[in-house]
């Protein structure tokens, strides 16, 4: 088996413990020498101000690659493209374009009246700056608002048009799901790379709720076996999640997956278990001994 590239997500602390389990996180999967770290926002832009500062510190401390997540929600397109210009300023020359969630209380995304309507026109105006490699989401299945896939492959096509070099998945549950998606992909023209987004499962109960939200199928065999799982004992749920996590990554990887982008939940222990059984193994670099 060919072993993939891999990158890593996490989320901006909010608390010092948070802080403290964030870089712990990044410090255990540095050394498999990851594509590059992402920084995400909370919902509705929430978190922009600990974005900012999550990713230059990471980058600044590191020194690895971090990819910080830019959204269209509460600001004007000046203050977006303020902070686009201060991530590259401080090295950061990677950014994940989305239009964001709702704001808090609302239902539906409402552009700001002096902002980006959509995230199209975020990657229009960031690709113009040539400063930045962009990357965007994607949905392998139903999009929560679209009407059907093809109206969510012919969207992701024209975020490639508009200028994004790579898209990141929402996460799935059968590998199936993404490779249905590439080929319906491809068969739109897509020809850039489109990596699938892996969740391993350390609560059960949270990742159905958050499957909920983004419109993720929960296989019902899936949900059973994690009750089982949970019924069995303290530690039966971590080694089925481990199992099944890796079984699906071979598979992809088997099928011609190349990279694979982990949302670690600032969760470090397991995503590194899956990392290293598909052969993903920390790199040691030598120094020269006088």
């Amino acid at each position: 088996m060919t072993t993939p590239a891999v990158s890593f997500e996490v989320f901006p602390p909010r608390t010092v413990d948070a802080a403290f389990k964030l870089w712990d996180t990044a410090q255990t999967l540095a050394p498999l020498a990851p594509r590059f770290f992402s920084v995400t926002y909370g919902a509705g832009g929430t978190t922009r101000d600990l974005t900012q500062d999550a990713a230059h510190v990471l980058h600044r401390t590191s020194g690895l690659p971090v990819a910080a997540h830019l959204t269209c929600v509460g600001a004007s397109k000046e203050e977006t493209m303020e902070v686009a210009a201060g991530f590259a300023r401080s090295g950061v020359r990677d950014i994940v374009a989305l239009r964001g969630d709702p704001e808090a209380g609302a239902d539906a995304f409402t552009p700001h009246k002096e902002g980006f309507s959509d995230s199209c026109a975020l990657i229009t105006a960031l690709a113009e700056t040539g400063d930045f490699n962009i990357r965007v989401g994607a949905y392998p299945e139903l999009h929560p608002a679209a009407q059907s896939m093809q109206q969510s492959i012919d969207w992701l096509k024209a975020k490639f048009d508009a200028g994004a070099d790579e898209a990141i998945t929402q996460f799935f549950f059968e590998a199936e799901t993404f490779l249905r998606f590439r080929d319906a992909c491809a068969a739109a023209g897509i020809d850039k790379p489109i990596t699938p987004g892996i969740l391993p499962v350390v609560n059960w109960a949270s990742a159905k709720n958050f499957a909920a939200r983004c419109g993720t199928t929960v296989p019902a065999w899936l949900d059973q076996a994690f009750d089982a799982a949970i019924r069995d004992g303290e530690d039966r749920p971590a080694l089925l999640s481990r199992a099944l996590c890796t079984e699906m990554c071979s598979e992809l990887v088997d099928e011609g997956v190349d990279a694979l982008h982990f949302y670690t939940l600032n969760r470090a222990d397991l995503t590194r278990d899956v990392c290293r059984a598909l052969g993903v193994t920390p790199q040691v670099i030598l120094s020269d001994v006088a």
